[in-house]
């Protein structure tokens, strides 16, 4: 992903929402939001080029995002897949601390990323750029190729568009507008990461849309207090035109697991 909004203990009846794009190459092929064949635990998409996943969530309510960490200056061939790691956080029998902590042990080995992980009772984070492992309190956050909450101004518009869109729910369409917002950021507004000014101004709108690179999916995601899980994610073509939408719905099995505690 390059960009997720996280609500974690932020409503009353969804102890986690979240509003995800998935920015890509356009000709990296990949499959919508699915139950995989060989992981029948877990639903996410699937990079078909690498094999792992970008965002899922698996049947007990374990919950795992990563995003990249834009540095150009550390770009290394022939490193391993980052999709692996959200997989292994989603199939982890342990909390969400511990799990990240067994990640946060190899995640040199990797390019800079950002892995968010809940086990349903805790939600956390590992910033391999800082080495930083943290449970996070009750609240909403943002994310994108940088640390958590950095305040890029894509950011910052995506978190508050999020936190307006709290009460709406469980309608979606707020949600999906703050996802597909193109309004571009003035030039000294941008932040620099080390690309062209002509990409900094492509890459600081929420969704992007470029003939190489753009957003390639938007996935909602809410577990409701009764233990209820509905997954939807719309897939784009190039020029922002909408190839597929799937809606999953299915309730967290807590027998091998634990529900999220109210507030």
């Amino acid at each position: 992903m390059c960009l997720i909004v996280t609500g974690w203990q932020a409503h009353p009846d969804y102890p986690l929402i979240v509003a995800a794009n998935r920015d890509e190459f356009v000709n990296r092929p990949a499959s919508p939001a699915h139950w995989w064949t060989d992981a029948p635990q877990l639903l996410a998409g699937r990079d078909l080029e690498a094999g792992g996943t970008w965002m899922g969530i698996s049947r007990k309510g374990r919950f795992s995002a990563l995003t990249n960490f834009r540095d150009p200056s550390q770009r290394t061939s022939g490193l391993p897949s980052r999709g692996a790691l959200v997989r292994a956080a989603l199939e982890s029998g342990s909390g969400s601390r511990e799990t990240l902590e067994n990640i946060a042990r190899s995640s040199a080995g990797y390019a800079g990323f950002n892995l968010l992980v809940s086990d349903g009772t805790r939600l956390g984070i590992h910033e391999s750029t800082t080495g930083a492992v943290r449970l996070l309190a009750p609240g909403v956050y943002g994310l994108s190729n940088h640390v958590l909450d950095t305040e890029w101004p894509k950011l910052k518009r995506a978190r508050d568009a999020f936190s307006a869109a709290l009460h709406t729910l469980p309608d979606s369409e707020a949600f999906l507008t703050l996802l597909r917002d193109t309004t571009p950021v003035a030039d000294h507004e941008l932040p620099d990461t080390g690309i062209s000014l002509e990409w900094e101004r492509r890459l600081s709108t929420a969704f992007i849309d470029s003939p190489t690179y753009g957003t390639r999916c938007s996935t909602l995601l809410t577990v409701d207090r009764g233990g209820e899980a509905c997954l939807t994610e719309w897939t784009w073509l190039p020029g922002g035109k909408q190839r597929s939408i799937v809606t999953h719905r299915f309730g967290i099995d807590a027998s091998g697991g634990e529900q999220s505690p109210h507030p």
